[in-house]
């Protein structure tokens, strides 16, 4: 099963796996906190999904599109699946989770106070969710498919407001994902180059889409195509959690409910 947009990271398209083990890592990360009702909002395609789900005693996955939310049905029988976009989660009652999953999504969602004060809400007392969010200064282009992307300070701001108890940390990788993403860096810069009047920082995002995921695909194939074995040879080993610094790909949030 493919999942074709970039903004959906896949396991099965070859080019990318960078981006895919990088995503990969934060599961890692949580699998020996997993335990209790479990949520996960944003579950994609489910290789997540996969790599936990035994452990939860209750899993329910909430998705914006209809496609996911189907496939997961299918191959998780034993879970509750939403098709809803979030916030609200009113459809959710107070103190329900133990453990809520949220990676790679407050940065598509428009009311992120909203959003984080709702995770707070569902989680039971003593409750953690941890959350995953692409670092604003490694950005090279505007991503029409994000309302904001994070600074240190921004993200730091936007949960010390509604959580007491919360770490920000940050998954980096070593020379080999440097060797990807100085490649990718300066094919975009190439491209970007062609957009004379910034452009992209103009027209509406629902315009830009297309664009976006026309040359999206097309440098990862080329990428992949130019650095083949490295591509493919990058896995969840190459990435590591580390104190925030300016090699952060993507924080790393825990935020606990303590009162």
């Amino acid at each position: 099963m493919y999942f074709f947009s970039t903004e959906i990271t896949s396991s099965k398209i070859y080019s990318d796996n960078p981006l895919y083990q990088r995503t990969r890592k934060a599961y890692e990360l949580v699998l020996d906190k997993i335990q209790g009702n479990v949520l996960e909002i944003g579950c994609g395609e489910g290789y997540g999904v996969a790599m936990y789900h035994k452990k939860a005693k209750q899993l329910t996955l909430i998705d914006k599109s209809k496609y996911s939310t189907y496939y997961i049905k299918k191959k998780f029988p034993n879970t509750t699946v939403f098709h809803k976009k979030a916030p609200p989660l009113s459809f959710i009652s107070d103190n329900s989770f133990d453990i809520i999953i949220l990676f790679q999504i407050i940065e598509h969602i428009k009311n992120d106070k909203l959003f984080i004060e709702e995770i707070k809400r569902v989680l039971k007392p003593g409750g953690t969710a941890f959350l995953t969010t692409p670092n604003a200064i490694k950005s090279i282009a505007r991503n029409p498919w994000h309302y904001k992307e994070y600074t240190y300070n921004q993200i730091n701001n936007l949960i010390k407001d509604v959580f007491n108890t919360y770490t920000i940390m940050g998954i980096e990788g070593n020379e080999k994902t440097d060797h990807y993403y100085t490649a990718n860096e300066k094919t975009v810069k190439k491209i970007l180059k062609l957009d004379l009047f910034k452009l992209q920082y103009k027209i509406p995002s629902f315009i830009l889409k297309i664009p976006y995921e026309v040359l999206n695909r097309y440098n990862r194939k080329k990428l992949f195509r130019k650095n083949n074995e490295l591509v493919k040879s990058i896995d969840i080993r190459d990435y590591y959690l580390r104190e925030y610094s300016d090699k952060t790909l993507d924080f790393f949030c825990k935020m606990q409910k303590t009162n």
